[in-house]
């Protein structure tokens, strides 16, 4: 897909990754960059930077997602491109409250969802467009220290590749982004933690990669070109994968004392 001249939503927009990916697909050309996040302000911010349009939106909220894309769809046009970036971390394991759980589900993973539920059927009955799903190199592999981000994401990851497969004939493209360590206000005070063991980039070079991948239509995104060796390490030889794992587990995971 061209950029230039697209209508293109960003959830997560005030920040991070969010933020990049609308100042980047500005400078490419795109027609409309509407910026949403929970943080009104912060969505207010980057709008104004990318002569946008703002929306304060709670990505947990199907009705708010609903409307969301009723609202662009209506003033602004057919979306071209959907970013469902918004996400969150929740450190721990089996341990973390119900709600906990719950709030990360519906953060990391009912949001893809909501968004294709309202959108997919309108994109295939123009016949096609354009699904970026962040995830992480954590739905590849793992995540050490946190069961909920680890799960969520592989769930994340899942349903991008569903949606590929299931919509592909219809003319829907889908990229699923699978960074590692990213400096952004998820990664900050953890900036020694095992997600930044190849590096911790910044947003600017992801936005770019995510670029890419849209304008050659590639479904995976990866940044930090080290996780397609793991991944094929793991499919290999899962029981050496998981020692490997575990070797990181007791170098970086918090005490389970």
């Amino acid at each position: 897909m061209d950029i230039r001249g697209r209508i293109v939503v960003v959830t997560g927009a005030a920040g991070g990754i969010g933020r990049a990916l609308a100042l980047r697909f500005h400078e490419a050309g795109a027609k409309r960059i509407i910026c949403a996040d929970i943080d009104g302000a912060g969505a207010a911010a980057t709008a104004e930077a990318v002569d946008g349009i703002a929306r304060q939106v709670n990505v947990a909220s199907e009705q708010e997602i609903k409307a969301l894309i009723d609202d662009v769809e209506t003033q602004e046009g057919p979306i071209d491109l959907f970013c469902s970036n918004a996400g969150i971390l929740l450190r721990g394991g089996p341990e973390v409250p119900d709600d906990d759980w719950q709030r990360i589900w519906d953060i990391n993973v009912m949001s893809h969802i909501y968004a294709a539920r309202h959108l997919a059927p309108r994109m295939k009955a123009r016949g096609g467009g354009y699904l970026l799903n962040t995830a992480s190199a954590a739905g590849l592999l793992s995540q050490v220290g946190s069961a909920p981000y680890a799960v969520t994401k592989h769930a994340a990851v899942g349903f991008a590749e569903w949606l590929a497969l299931t919509y592909g004939d219809d003319g829907i493209k889908v990229s699923v982004l699978c960074p590692q360590a990213v400096r952004t206000a998820m990664t900050q005070g953890k900036e020694d933690s095992v997600a930044s063991i190849d590096g911790l980039l910044e947003p600017e070079p992801v936005a770019e990669a995510c670029l890419k991948a849209i304008e050659e239509e590639t479904f995976l995104i990866l940044p930090h070109p080290e996780v397609l060796g793991y991944m094929r390490n793991k499919v290999e030889n899962y029981d050496r994968w998981i020692g490997g794992m575990r070797k990181l587990n007791r170098r970086y995971a918090p005490s389970k004392d």
